[in-house]
């Protein structure tokens, strides 16, 4: 399993940005998918993820109604679409891939972590 983000970058507060994460050894539908960040001095923070199992998003509160998980199964391609920027938004941002159709976050606790990481882009947001 290979997972490699883009489209991090530096952008002001209330801007948008789109970032990908191009995969290979595995299928979306066999896989749970999903997006951490890490903020400066802090711990990993699960973002978003989906489960092919049962249809279920998830995003943090902090997230929720700005942040949108996507996919296209016929590229192998998964995105986060990132709107209404905070400041508080910065960080690292990882793609991640779980070995079973139901992720982890919102489900079986806050130590949960998946099994496959991308190497992360930045995300900073400026005010």
């Amino acid at each position: 399993v290979q997972l490699v983000e883009s489209g991090g970058g530096l952008v002001q507060a209330g801007g948008s940005l789109r970032l990908s994460c191009a995969t290979s050894g595995f299928t979306f539908d066999d896989y749970a998918i999903g997006w951490f960040r890490q903020a400066p001095g802090q711990g990993r923070e699960g973002v978003s993820c989906f489960s092919p199992g049962d249809g279920y998003t998830f995003y943090a509160n902090s997230v929720r109604g700005r942040f949108t998980i996507s996919s296209d199964n016929a590229k192998n391609l998964m995105f986060l679409q990132m709107n209404s920027l905070k400041v508080e938004d910065t960080g690292v941002y990882y793609c991640t891939a779980t070995r079973t159709r139901f992720c982890g976050m919102g489900r079986y606790g806050d130590n949960w972590l998946p099994d496959y990481w991308g190497q992360g882009t930045q995300v900073s947001v400026s005010s």
